[in-house]
């Protein structure tokens, strides 16, 4: 099952940066991949498309994580479905740095993505119907992968 959480970045967007490519985390940075950027200046180049926007806004970037039932996922499953999912809900139009932590009693995944578009130079919008649409596809892409998924309203007491 795997638990997900957004929330944007106004600020500070390379020590966010820093902090999940953390190689103490992330197994010497092998848990580190990106798309559209290059992970190690990808405060940069979010930077550029940033200057590039259409509209402007107090986002930076976002910052989505994933996290995965103890002992349910090993790392380079995490990995791949952060990707899938990195991919399905940004459709190849956003930059973004994905990690996977392994440093806790869970596995979790970290992706930062810039909160504009390098296609189009749109915002990203991050409201209930999005969000809706991460939960969703994170589930879908569990339930493919042979994991367990979070049922609305269930107690996990």
């Amino acid at each position: 099952m795997a638990v997900t959480k957004i929330k944007p970045i106004k600020s500070t967007l390379s020590k966010a940066l820093d902090y999940i490519e953390n190689p103490d985390k992330t197994d010497g940075k092998m848990l580190v991949s990106s798309f559209g950027c290059s992970y190690e200046t990808a405060d940069i180049e979010f930077e550029y498309t940033l200057s590039q926007a259409l509209q402007k806004g107090n986002n930076l970037a976002f910052h989505l994580i994933q996290s995965f039932e103890p002992g349910e996922v090993d790392y380079e499953t995490a990995h791949k479905i952060g990707r899938q999912l990195a991919d399905s809900i940004l459709g190849g139009k956003y930059e973004y740095v994905l990690t996977t932590h392994i440093d806790k009693g869970h596995v979790h995944n970290h992706l930062i993505f810039c909160s504009v578009d390098f296609a189009e130079h749109k915002k990203y919008i991050s409201n209930r119907k999005s969000y809706g649409f991460i939960r969703r596809t994170s589930d879908r892409l569990c339930k493919e992968n042979g994991l367990s998924v979070v049922i609305p309203g269930a107690d996990r007491g």
